[in-house]
Formats: C-alpha cells, sequence, structure tokens
C-alpha cells in the first residue's frame, strides 16, 4: 500500500502565440500536423508490451533524500501554469521529482491535434528553503499534475484533478478536501507473490477551448506486466465526474487484475473505536463499501482496521456499481479542525457497458496510523486478459459530497459494537451489534407496520437476539443483534435487512468479523 498522496502547486502556459509558448514555457518544437486520440496512445502501449520493460529515470540523490515537508517546499510557480492568462476556464501545474516521487513522467500538450512536449526547467520551480543546486538538472521530467478549475467560486480556480505517484489519482467535486484516491489498475493485490504497481509514464494534455466544461487527458501505463492506454475526461462540478476509458496489455501472465480501483484509509470509528484514548471519536476518509449487485441487491460493507491482511469479496455479473463512501457527514463525530473527514469525498465508480462476470474485492491492511491508506476495492474479471489480445474496459468515477449515490429504499448510517447485557453471565463472548437504518421506504411506514430483520450468520455464529424497532429520534428503524461466536480464532460473517412482508425495505447491510 502507499502514503498519503502530496498535492503540491503549480504550472502555466500561454500557448495563442507559439514562438512565445515555445520560449516562456519550454514547449518543444509540434509534431508533424496530424490528429492525435487514443487509438495512439492504445499503440504506443501495445509497442511496450512486445518489449522488455525497462524502469525509468534515476533522480538526483538529493532529490529522493528529501523530507516530506522539504518536498512540500517545492513549489511550481503560479505565472508558470499552462493556459494561465488565457480564456480557458482550466489551468495546469506540474509537480517536481523528489522525496518518494522517483518515476519521471513525461508531459505533453495537443494543440489543433499537434503534440508538442512541456519540456521541465528549473524556473518553473521555487524551491522555498530547500538548499538544492538545481543548475545541475537537466530534463528531469515531472513527479505528475494538478488540474485547476473555479469549483468554489469564479475568483480563484481550486485543484480538481490530481496525478501524482505511480497510477494513483484524485478528484474533488465542490465544497470538498482530498481524502480517497482511484488508481489507474490494481495487479495482484492481497497476493502472498506481492503487488505489482504500474505506473503513469507520459500524459498528453488536450488544450480545451475557451469556455470549456470539461477537460480530456490521455495516459500511458507501465509496468513489468502490464501497460495500458487510457483516457480521462473531467467534468468538475458539484460531483466531479471523470470518465475512463482504458485499453490493456500484458507483457507476462498476472494472478489478479484490479479493474477501477479505490484507495482510502480507515483507522478507527464507530464499529471500531480507537485502542487509545484520542479526542476524536473517528478517524476516516471512507467508512464503507458500496455495491449495486445489478439483481435488484445494494451492499453495505463497513470498513475495519484489522490486524491481519482481511480479503473479501461480493460475486456477481454485471455490476451497475460500487463504491468507497464517506456516509457520515457530522462534524461533531469527528472533530478535526485541520484533517475535516466530514468533507472527504465518497468516490463512486459506474461500469459503461457489461462487465460481465467476476467480484468486488475489498482488501484491508492493518493502519499503524491515519498517515497509511489500507483499504483498497476493485473489480475482478473473472476471465483474465491474454497476451494475445488487448482487454478494454470503460467506467465513470464520481467524486461525491452533496447528493451521493444510494440505495433506493433505504440504506445503513451506523453500525455500533458492544458486549451483549449477559456478557457476564455466560463469558466474555456475547458480541451486540446495533445498525440504523434511515432512507424513504421506512418514513413511509405506518405506525402499525410490521418490520422484520432478515439476519443470516455463518456456522461460527450463534444468534442470541434479533429484534428491529423504531428510532423515534431519526424516523428510521435499528436492528439488535445479538450472537455468540464459537470460534474466537476464526471470522463470521453477518448480513441482515428490512423487510414488511414480500417487500425489502433496506441495502443488505453485510458485516465481517476478524478473530478476535
Amino acid at each position: 500500500m502507499k502514503e498519503k498522496n502530496l498535492s503540491t502547486p503549480r504550472v502555466t502556459s500561454n500557448g495563442y502565440f507559439f514562438l512565445f509558448a515555445l520560449t516562456l514555457f519550454g514547449l518543444a518544437a509540434p509534431a508533424r500536423a496530424q490528429s492525435f486520440e487514443f487509438d495512439d496512445v492504445a499503440k504506443r502501449a501495445q509497442q511496450l508490451a512486445s518489449s522488455s520493460y525497462k524502469k525509468r529515470g534515476d533522480i538526483p540523490k538529493e532529490l529522493r533524500n528529501l523530507t516530506y515537508d522539504q518536498y512540500r517546499d517545492l513549489r511550481f510557480k503560479n505565472e508558470k501554469r499552462l493556459w494561465r492568462g488565457t480564456e480557458i476556464p482550466f489551468e495546469a501545474a506540474f509537480f517536481h521529482l523528489g522525496f518518494q516521487y522517483e518515476q519521471p513522467v513525461k508531459i505533453n500538450e495537443i494543440v489543433d491535434g499537434r503534440v508538442r512536449e512541456f519540456k521541465y526547467d528549473i524556473s518553473q520551480f521555487d524551491y522555498g528553503a530547500n538548499k538544492l543546486d538545481a543548475s545541475k538538472w537537466r530534463n528531469l521530467g515531472f513527479a505528475g499534475l494538478r488540474v485547476h478549475y473555479p469549483l468554489n467560486t469564479q475568483k480563484y480556480k481550486d485543484e480538481a484533478l490530481v496525478f501524482h505517484g505511480v497510477s494513483y489519482f484524485r478528484a474533488l467535486g465542490k465544497g470538498q478536501q482530498y481524502g480517497l484516491s482511484a488508481r489507474g489498475l490494481a495487479v495482484d493485490t492481497g497476493l502472498n507473490s506481492g503487488e505489482e504497481f504500474p505506473s503513469f509514464v507520459e500524459f498528453w494534455l488536450q488544450r480545451p477551448a475557451p469556455e470549456a466544461e470539461e477537460l480530456v487527458i490521455y495516459g500511458l501505463l507501465d509496468s513489468p506486466r502490464v501497460t495500458g492506454a487510457y483516457r480521462f475526461v473531467l467534468h468538475p462540478g458539484v460531483s466531479t465526474a471523470v470518465d475512463v476509458k482504458a485499453r490493456l496489455f500484458l507483457r507476462d501472465n498476472i494472478g489478479k487484475l484490479g479493474i477501477a480501483p479505490l484507495t482510502s484509509m480507515f483507522y478507527f470509528g464507530e464499529n471500531q473505536p480507537a485502542d487509545y484514548t484520542d479526542y476524536r471519536p473517528e478517524v476516516h476518509d471512507s467508512d464503507g463499501l458500496s455495491v449495486n449487485m445489478g439483481n435488484g441487491e445494494w451492499l453495505w460493507r463497513p470498513l475495519l482496521n484489522p490486524k491481519r491482511l482481511l480479503v473479501t469479496s461480493f460475486a456477481t455479473t454485471n455490476p451497475l456499481g460500487f463504491g468507497l463512501m464517506q456516509r457520515d457527514r457530522e462534524f461533531s463525530h469527528y472533530e478535526d479542525l485541520e484533517s475535516r473527514y466530514e468533507l472527504r469525498p465518497s468516490a463512486w465508480v459506474e461500469p459503461k457497458g457489461q462487465w460481465g462476470s467476476g467480484r468486488i474485492e475489498l482488501v484491508q491492511l492493518p493502519a499503524p496510523d491515519e498517515t497509511v491508506d489500507n483499504v483498497v476495492a476493485y473489480w475482478v474479471p473473472d476471465n483474465l486478459p491474454t497476451k494475445q489480445k488487448s482487454y478494454d474496459v470503460e467506467y465513470r468515477v464520481l467524486w461525491q459530497k452533496e447528493n451521493p449515490t444510494r440505495p433506493p429504499h433505504s440504506r445503513v448510517v451506523q453500525t455500533r459494537r458492544g458486549h451483549g447485557w449477559d456478557a457476564k453471565k455466560v463469558g466474555n463472548n456475547i458480541i451486540a451489534m446495533h445498525v440504523d437504518f434511515e432512507g424513504q421506504a421506512l418514513r413511509k411506514l405506518s405506525p402499525e407496520a410490521v418490520v422484520e430483520a432478515i439476519v443470516t450468520t455463518d456456522s461460527n455464529a450463534e444468534v442470541q437476539e434479533n429484534v428491529a424497532y423504531r428510532n423515534p429520534v431519526t424516523g428510521g428503524w435499528r436492528l439488535s443483534l445479538k450472537f455468540r461466536r464459537l470460534d474466537d480464532g476464526k471470522p463470521i460473517e453477518l448480513r441482515a435487512f428490512l423487510r414488511e412482508g414480500n417487500n425489502t425495505l433496506s441495502e443488505t447491510w453485510s458485516y465481517v468479523l476478524p478473530p478476535s
């Protein structure tokens, strides 16, 4: 897994006058006049896959040895931003290499179908308090890029999208603050063989028209066993959308392919309090995995910070969506004035076309603190690509806070765990779970409605009590579930949903209790 992404400043390039752009912004001479599009990137990816993998670049030692704070002091100058001073509503800034970001990335601009490289130059950066001899660096390349757009006010262009570090990217909508990340691809995540991290090694930014509301970015992915061509279309807004089109090629066989991976952090929360005294009730970028199975069922899996690797999955065919969600939006549930976890976005993945059979997989790792992402979710197709045939996939990622994607009936809003009332009498192995459901289907019920909780468990749990009753404070319903673990050394799988007669009222609460 990775440490948290760093977001640092900033870039510009005018470009109305070709010669002016060449001298001021470091743009190389344009390639021959022709249309550049996704298929051109795909040809590059296919050519890479037919040759041996070559690790790119070796950055200077003084950059590699920078600390976190020293690296954050390397700032791209505001006046150097790409498209600065034009009528284009977007601007782009680039990241310096250094710290843990050692993979050089080539950046290009596409203007009228022609490609020209945006060259690295030391004059583009402010090095802050760092004592670095930047004059000896030539053709370093960049560590990534970020896109600015007036999300919250027309007076300021906020960060809307960032690519920084291997294939990680993340976006923001209105009123949001950076939290979880997406990735271009996950390879062998959670396997004993070890995970492979494909990297974006080159980007092409399509110059938008004045007053444009979307931005097209192409990316070339490379790793020891996989290459890929990507097309990203950024649509900033209240919920920012990123449309992704990818074509993958294999150099060698892989064990597991993770499509549309999302990476987040869960340290502690209402269902798993901190092991020590902390003034904050909860610390997490996401509190659960939501899945629209495609067969009418919605699932909610609350996240955990397990003691050891925990991998679970949900098999389905043609899912309609999945996401790592931050459902809890109450500041009082976090009380962190700096991190503002209640403003962290949810990320919802919507497949385009039919994905076939496979599984949504959730990988959770122990997190020693809140600086390390320990949660990954992605789609694993049953049929892996082969070296003889490319693999195409398309989807949309929605970065949400207001009006998040949710089931049409009712949803889980909190999961709380404690001891059962008779824990001391029968030993300390009676566990109580209290699950609150809220939503339109529950609000419409009459006071006389008879609601039952349909609860299923695996063979390691013995249910002691299952009661569903109305929550007069919220207008929702609460499930109180008490059970005994039969073998403390094994996990427990629990499922529950609310029903009135034959009418399903809620999504399915799906919980895994790791070994004690």
